[in-house]
């Protein structure tokens, strides 16, 4: 993930959504990845091109944050493009592009290679979309409590990378499963506004104080934010609601 290249002041980044370019050879899988990619709030994709060439052109020209990169070009590998990216002449024009590789190939060796070129992650065809999307989620929450920060502790370190790792392979909180988390960030996902550990409770059919512990759980990743509404009396009521 990109640090800001000035450290000085917090929130070097210019607010907006985080802007992505989409490189695939399959056409139909480009779409997906598009229309996937532009329904997250928060994410704008500025091309789909489909060869290396293309992808290097569209980097010089577009500057997106986030690059949604194919291995299987049909004039070279996504490794080449990803190799060419992190080149002192291109991090001088462009800067950090953000990479995200997809392919089919399981070849170990690929897979050092993308990490030793400061990939984020690598996505093995074929995959369910929501992967992709949790991901993305994840990646978003990640760069923004980073833009709010001017310098780290090694905590702060550990949380950014943490938040990076799927559900799965976190370290979790004792008596909290990955797919009943997901449970929980799907019914705030889908609600119209921000919600209460019962509505929750009312949805996932999970008690209401495991709900509360979910939610408070999705607010230390940074995916969810918690809000408190006052009535006319008495304590105020927990109100969550999804990290566009």
């Amino acid at each position: 993930m990109s640090l800001p290249s000035d450290h000085s002041a917090a929130g070097s980044r210019a607010v907006g959504p985080i802007t992505a370019l989409i490189v695939d050879d399959d056409v139909r899988v480009a779409r997906n990845h598009r229309e996937l990619v532009n329904s997250l709030p928060g994410f704008e994709v500025l091309a789909t091109v489909h060869t290396a060439a293309e992808a290097l052109e569209a980097v010089r020209q577009h500057r997106p944050e986030l690059l949604l990169l194919d291995l299987f070009l049909p004039d070279g590998t996504g490794l080449a493009v990803l190799e060419k990216l992190r080149s002192s002449v291109w991090l001088r024009e462009v800067g950090i592009v953000d990479v995200v590789l997809i392919t089919a190939l399981r070849d170990v060796e690929q897979v050092r290679h993308a990490m030793a070129m400061g990939a984020l992650h690598y996505f093995i065809k074929p995959f369910p979309l929501r992967q992709l999307r949790d991901h993305l989620e994840r990646y978003a929450a990640a760069r923004k409590r980073m833009d709010a920060m001017s310098t780290v502790t090694q905590k702060d370190v550990e949380t950014l990378f943490g938040m990076m790792r799927p559900a799965a392979s976190r370290s979790m909180p004792k008596g909290l499963t990955p797919a009943t988390v997901e449970r929980v960030a799907e019914a705030l996902r889908s609600a119209q506004e921000d919600v209460s550990a019962v509505e929750v409770s009312d949805r996932t059919g999970i008690a209401r104080v495991t709900a509360r512990r979910y939610l408070e759980h999705l607010c230390a990743e940074g995916r969810a934010e918690l809000t408190l509404r006052y009535g006319q009396a008495g304590r105020p009521e927990h109100r969550y609601r999804w990290v566009p």
